[in-house]
């Protein structure tokens, strides 16, 4: 049985949600599932934005074929070359061999790379600018490189005054329901999925980021259609507020977030006592052990939060390794404009600090704050009066 939305008159939604993927592209935990955007737009031509992934096989041809109730369908614009997105497009030319594939020259060597298509014979090869009319519509396409891959673009419908938006300003998480953000609590509800998609799948390309944002100022945008969860209309200026200072590494709270790994809990009580004093000085706090919360969650608080405190332990004379993998995501996604603390425990041979501080030097723009408290095995009551004056010093730099 077909389930498609009408978005406006003559745009439908005919995407799927997966509720039992576990790990997003075998990754990032998804407990509240996935959505897999796609649109039809039913003009005097017919106009199928990307196709969805391949559990969505089924659902996704009902979809279409509903949609296109008996007509034939003209193009398929594909902005974006990932699996999720892209599984089904030898599918779609099977059942509708005169289709047109609108896409970026680097699209079809990608097309190559992953199906044996006679791309040329279909494709019709636009660049920055182009336009196709579809009779009530005009789409205009615009390149967005490495938003993150490197063929990616997106789409604006100039009669609409909607972006569709390939992978930028999409979220974890399944349509349930609900398909839109109006009349949700964005911050509360969306925001945190929304910024952990951005910070593990497209954070590290924050100048490209950037350049979308420059180009996407110059449209009037009403609606922003993603490839990952809702459609946005309400919450538009907030979203891409957000999207600005993420790209920018510009912290959204002047607070701590504070990660740590700890074998028999002395650097975990260490780091709850500063908390605590962190807390009463009203500084706002957000604590994980990095060893049992998956790093996803970790790295895109270290997008929101504008000082990162990492307190580990000495391993093998070397660091702990769950804050070791951390720390090499913290580079992998080019942090920037960020304050570290870094407290280390070592029970004979305290080493870890001095390697936290040389991976993290690897990055630009960052300051290290203090690496001054190192913890044997278990914090003593004279140290206290050392975590004090810490706490004293990361207020001081966060102007409360």
């Amino acid at each position: 049985m077909y389930n498609i939305r009408k978005l406006t008159d003559d745009l439908l939604y005919i995407g799927c949600s997966d509720r039992r993927l576990k790990l997003f592209e075998s990754a990032y935990p998804i407990p509240n599932g996935i959505s897999y955007n796609s649109y039809l737009l039913k003009d005097e031509k017919t106009v199928l934005f990307d196709t969805v992934d391949k559990s969505c096989s089924a659902q996704f041809f009902s979809n279409l074929q509903a949609g296109l109730d008996g007509r034939k369908l003209d193009y398929l614009v594909i902005q974006h070359m990932e699996p999720d997105h892209c599984a089904l497009i030898e599918n779609v030319i099977s059942v509708y061999p005169d289709i047109k594939i609108v896409c970026t020259a680097k699209t079809t060597s990608l097309i190559k790379q992953f199906f044996a298509i006679d791309v040329e014979q279909k494709a019709i090869i636009v660049k920055e600018g182009d336009s196709l009319d579809t009779g009530h519509h005009e789409l205009v396409f615009v390149s967005a490189p490495m938003v993150h891959w490197p063929e990616v673009m997106v789409t604006y419908d100039k009669t609409d005054k909607a972006l569709f938006s390939a992978d930028a300003f999409g979220s974890f998480g399944a349509i349930n329901g609900r398909l839109c953000d109006c009349g949700i609590n964005f911050d509360y509800e969306y925001l945190d999925e929304a910024r952990r998609y951005y910070s593990n799948i497209v954070g590290k390309y924050g100048t490209q980021v950037q350049m979308l944002l420059k180009k996407a100022s110059n449209f009037d945008i009403k609606t922003i259609y993603p490839l990952h969860g809702l459609v946005i209309r309400e919450n538009i200026h907030e979203f891409i507020n957000k999207y600005n200072l993420w790209s920018k590494y510009e912290p959204e709270s002047h607070g701590v977030l504070m990660a740590y790994s700890s074998v028999y809990g002395g650097t975990e009580n260490a780091v709850n006592i500063l908390a605590g004093m962190l807390s009463d000085k009203g500084v706002e706090v957000n604590i994980y052990d990095i060893s049992y919360t998956h790093s996803s969650y970790v790295l895109s608080d270290l997008f929101k939060y504008s000082h990162i405190l990492l307190a580990t332990t000495t391993y093998n004379n070397g660091i702990f390794e769950s804050m070791e993998s951390f720390l090499h995501q913290v580079v992998a996604h080019n942090i920037q404009n960020k304050k570290f603390v870094l407290i280390q425990n070592g029970s004979w041979a305290p080493a870890c600090g001095g390697q936290m501080r040389t991976i993290l030097e690897k990055l630009p723009k960052n300051e290290i704050l203090d690496d001054s408290i190192c913890i044997k095995s278990a914090l003593k009551e004279e140290q206290l009066v050392e975590l004090e004056c810490l706490a004293d010093k990361i207020v001081k730099s966060l102007n409360i």
